[in-house]
């Protein structure tokens, strides 16, 4: 098959697609969409979109395309093309943005680590809300605030509003009737709904209040607060004025701190952008501006964006892909948003963030005046944040450097240990045997490469055996790194997968000499004890044992070498943890709702549903909750109350 000669291509090429690429090509459609460029394992490596598929797809193989090294790179890797067919452009921008969050491409410009975002969740449809830190917007009813750029920005956020308006973020389900509150309740952080010493009106007066107070609305909040002081001063509730006086003064300090940026009452966000001109290293600033009062600011990082002026996206077009993926996110979308730089398809922005807002979105680029100004607030911010990161990116890199270098002297390695695998075994009285596999490279966790593993033989007595688990383990593990797939029966083509095909600089077993033991007799078996340094490391005093030495190593106290090996030890021992909990919570819902008479595996996954998985809630539920569960009936709902 020969390549169409439309798209120029000749025998002299350094890079000719595959024949499966070259056929997709020649099949692209003239219309709008958004497509899929896969690699060999079908990995989606970019998603992007097209007001013509047919032209936009085939440019990236065309013989006078200049791209980025980063493109070139991807094009290269290129093995499959898929794509889908929308009705508009617009169509096709928020089918890109789901595919983009669905599948995490390497090759896009994302935000860092932007699908684990958190938000401040208040669950608005229950009669006492609760506050809560989420990582995800779900479509349940509850108002969300953010995203933040960090966890210690909710938490700092949350912390100081508590202190104006208490709230509840407990368990308990709340029917005033208990007979003791928690210690929330006797620090003024929470009205005591749980023993009745606040209604349902007046705990939502105060959740209401905080939801005002989060979207900007200070002045209104104040003037409501003075309101109920007065009026409690005027009915002698001196005790509950006293409280009223204080939140006011609490939300005066937090006023005060926000600065006035305009003479108008305006909500809008402003971005600006940040990018060495050396690294590509790329910092967006966002302003936060309600009622004319600067209320916040967030810095975010962009990961995959090269230098604007090397060939690739210009800061247009990188301010018009922090937007896409920021805004398809956020809780709080602004009527204006004020940017450095106008992307191209500004007007297209436009029109889908009016569709994400149900209202009109004005996207300018302040060219003047206070809005200027205001800009050149957040460019200088934006300056600074990149700054600060790349500050603390050398400082890190520098650490692991060193941390590497000093493991690899201590532990005689012949070269620094870049692919470090540690393996925990978790289990409580034999049940639920979980292991995990972590890995870091460089010093730092690559998390896609995580595994779990369900443990499924038996010590030599037939009962739980911490050794002959470690030992199924890494015999799984290391036997896919060695055998060809058909030779390595169960594994369901996971032996394809190059993962496992990647053998570690370090393997590091949690334990003593007797985890140390299994893990050498495993790599022996495998052939592979000459390719695999092994250490173990003990928790009690951080010992490592090496084979072939009778007494442990000690790393030097205070040394990078020792934080990097505990740092991973405890990463692997988390990761196997969270997932033997995660295990043994469902196996005892499951198990206290086989019990039930007439619950089967439909009724069960639907009432699992229906509660998020809650035991304790489906026991608290009432009749009428109950009988709203799909192909939930009456008789079924009254076995559930009367044997839970």
């Amino acid at each position: 098959m020969t390549f169409p000669s439309d798209l120029g291509y000749n025998k002299t090429m350094r890079h000719h697609p595959p024949e499966k690429v070259r056929r997709k090509l020649q099949e692209l459609p003239h219309a709008p969409g958004c497509y899929l460029m896969q690699d060999a394992r079908g990995r989606v490596l970019y998603v992007g979109k097209a007001v013509v598929l047919r032209h936009r797809v085939r440019s990236y193989f065309q013989p006078s395309a200049r791209h980025t090294p980063r493109i070139q790179e991807m094009v290269e890797k290129v093995r499959d093309i898929t794509w889908w067919v929308t009705r508009t452009e617009l169509e096709a921008l928020v089918l890109e943005n789901d595919l983009i969050k669905r599948y995490q491409p390497r090759y896009n410009v994302m935000l860092k680590d932007d699908k684990h975002y958190p938000y401040i969740k208040i669950r608005w449809q229950d009669d006492f809300p609760k506050v809560e830190r989420v990582r995800r917007m779900e479509d349940d009813g509850a108002r969300y605030f953010g995203p933040f750029a960090s966890s210690r920005a909710v938490t700092q956020t949350l912390d100081a509003l508590r202190r104006i308006f208490p709230y509840l973020d407990c368990h308990r389900t709340i029917t005033g009737q208990d007979t003791r509150a928690c210690l929330y309740y006797h620090l003024k952080l929470c009205g005591g709904p749980c023993i009745g010493a606040q209604s349902r009106e007046e705990y939502r007066e105060v959740i209401q209040g905080l939801m005002d107070f989060l979207e900007g609305r200070t002045e209104e909040v104040m003037a409501q607060l003075q309101a109920r002081m007065e009026q409690a001063a005027e009915e002698l509730r001196f005790e509950q004025a006293a409280l009223y006086r204080d939140r006011i003064r609490a939300v005066r300090r937090i006023v005060e701190q926000q600065q006035v940026v305009g003479t108008t009452r305006d909500d809008e966000d402003v971005v600006a952008i940040a990018q060495d001109p050396r690294s590509g290293d790329t910092v967006v600033q966002v302003l936060f501006v309600r009622k004319g009062r600067l209320v916040g600011r967030e810095d975010f990082v962009l990961q995959g964006a090269e230098v604007a002026e090397s060939g690739g996206e210009t800061l247009g077009d990188l301010v018009g892909i922090f937007i896409q993926r920021f805004y398809h996110a956020a809780a709080v979308i602004p009527p204006r948003i004020l940017v450095q730089y106008l992307p191209d398809n500004a007007a297209l922005l436009a029109q889908w963030l009016r569709s994400r807002r149900g209202k009109a979105v004005e996207l300018r680029m302040p060219q003047r005046g206070q809005k200027r100004r205001l800009m050149e607030l957040a460019i200088q911010n934006a300056q600074e944040a990149l700054r600060v990161q790349q500050a603390e990116w050398a400082a890190d890199s520098h650490r692991q450097t060193l941390a590497l270098t000093q493991l690899q002297e201590a532990l005689e390695l012949a070269h620094p240990p870049s692919r470090i695998e540690c393996f925990d075994v978790s289990t409580l009285q034999g049940t639920h045997t979980v292991a995990s596999m972590v890995v870091f490279v460089q010093g730092v966790p690559q998390k896609s490469a995580y595994r779990r593993f369900k443990v499924r033989g038996r010590g030599a007595h037939g009962t739980p055996d911490d050794l002959a688990s470690m030992r199924e383990v890494l015999y799984r593990r290391f036997r896919r790194a060695v055998e060809e797939p058909a030779e390595a029966p169960g594994t369901r083509g996971r032996g394809q997968d190059a993962q496992w095909r990647l053998l570690p600089d370090l393997l590091m077993v949690d334990g003593g000499p007797g985890q140390l033991q299994v893990a050498v007799a495993v790599l022996e078996e495998l052939g592979l004890e000459d390719r695999v340094p092994v250490v173990a490391l003990a928790k009690r005093r951080e010992e490592i044992y090496l084979p072939n030495r009778s007494t442990p190593l000690c790393l030097p106290r205070g040394s990078q070498a020792l934080y990097l090996v505990q740092r991973i030890r405890d990463e692997a021992h988390r990761f196997a943890v969270t997932y033997h909990r995660s295990l043994r919570r469902k196996g005892q819902v499951r198990s206290a709702l086989d019990r039930v008479p007439g619950i089967g595996p439909a009724r069960r996954k639907a009432l699992l549903q229906y509660f998020g998985g809650d035991v304790e809630r489906i026991r608290q539920a009432s009749l009428e909750e109950l009988l709203s569960v799909p192909g939930m009936n009456r008789k079924v709902a009254e076995a559930i109350r009367a044997h839970l």
